[in-house]
């Protein structure tokens, strides 16, 4: 009888350090699986990364998704919108659909919402003979007051956050491509690629932008150009096989003005710096947007 009790005794306490271990993995898991989870959704709130079916392109414009993954640079974004800390009103009426541009300013921290009127961007200025600079501004500037008039017209009203003022900032821009004194347009071909990029390694091409910043309100207007160089190995003009690689991993090669991504892993390693900063390379220079803002801030205090 005391042995047959002793043995139940055991038996009980070895079912009860089996449950309590049970219970302890279970909540280990619980806990593992919700940090997993946070982790995910914070790095998806930072910009790190990308949604699924989006790409970008080197300069700017909207792309297929290539086979390979592609990531923007994974600087830290702003903690708090920089137009509330120059006193502008928000959000910010974005004037392109450029998916780049939208991933810097929500890098930035930047609230935004695209109203965008599309115009003839072929028959404004002249590519032969124009300065770059003056050419994106041009660009922009036109792009710009075709917006303002629209929105003041009234066609917009559906797009704005709030149709019964016109206390909003709006920005627009444009971007270019140069090698070698000419601009650059999306190429043509795959042939027009291929000699695109036979040049780069020789004379590292350029990407040029614009951003123009205007008070809806009072018509104040800021402006200003930056300026990127990307500085290939020379031997990038050499490898025949770079466009029929990157047309193989659905890169948007025809569609982006030069035709290259430095984004793409393909591109990255031939890269050997970039004067400037990448977010310029990509359609939109944060320190450029910053200085305008703080510019436009001044001049409607001053007004």
């Amino acid at each position: 009888l005391i042995h047959r009790r002793f043995s139940e005794t055991k038996s009980n306490q070895s079912n009860s350090l089996l449950s309590l271990w049970k219970i302890e993995a279970f909540c280990m898991s619980k806990t593992l699986i919700t940090l997993v989870f946070a982790a995910i959704i914070t790095r998806r709130a930072r910009g790190f990364l990308l949604p699924k079916g989006t790409s970008f392109s080197l300069f700017g414009q909207r792309g297929k998704q290539p086979k390979t993954a592609v990531f923007m640079s994974s600087s830290t974004p702003s903690l708090s919108n920089p137009m509330d800390q120059f006193g502008l009103p928000t959000p910010l009426l974005l004037g392109s659909a450029s998916f780049t541009r939208k991933l810097i300013l929500k890098e930035m921290g930047v609230k935004y919402k695209i109203v965008v009127r599309p115009i003839d961007e072929k028959g404004i200025g002249d590519r032969e003979k124009d300065e770059p600079s003056d050419l994106v501004l041009r660009l922009g500037t036109a792009k710009m007051n075709h917006l303002v008039n629209e929105i003041k017209a009234g066609r917009c009203d559906d797009d704005l956050p709030d149709a019964s003022h016109k206390n909003y900032i709006v920005l627009t821009g444009d971007q270019v491509v140069t090698c070698n004194g000419k601009i650059l347009e999306k190429p043509e071909s795959v042939d027009e690629a291929r000699s695109f990029v036979s040049a780069y390694g020789t004379h590292p091409p350029s990407t040029v932008g614009s951003c123009i910043l205007t008070h809806l309100e009072t018509g104040i207007q800021v402006s200003g150009v930056d300026t990127a160089t990307i500085h290939f190995q020379s031997d990038i003009g050499a490898a025949a096989s770079l466009i029929d690689d990157l047309l193989a991993d659905d890169a948007p090669v025809l569609s982006c003005a030069g035709g290259l991504m430095v984004e793409h892993p393909l591109v990255k390693k031939y890269i050997v710096r970039i004067d400037g900063t990448e977010d310029s390379v990509m359609g939109l220079s944060k320190d450029l947007v910053l200085r305008l803002m703080e510019e436009l801030a001044k001049k409607i205090a001053h007004r």
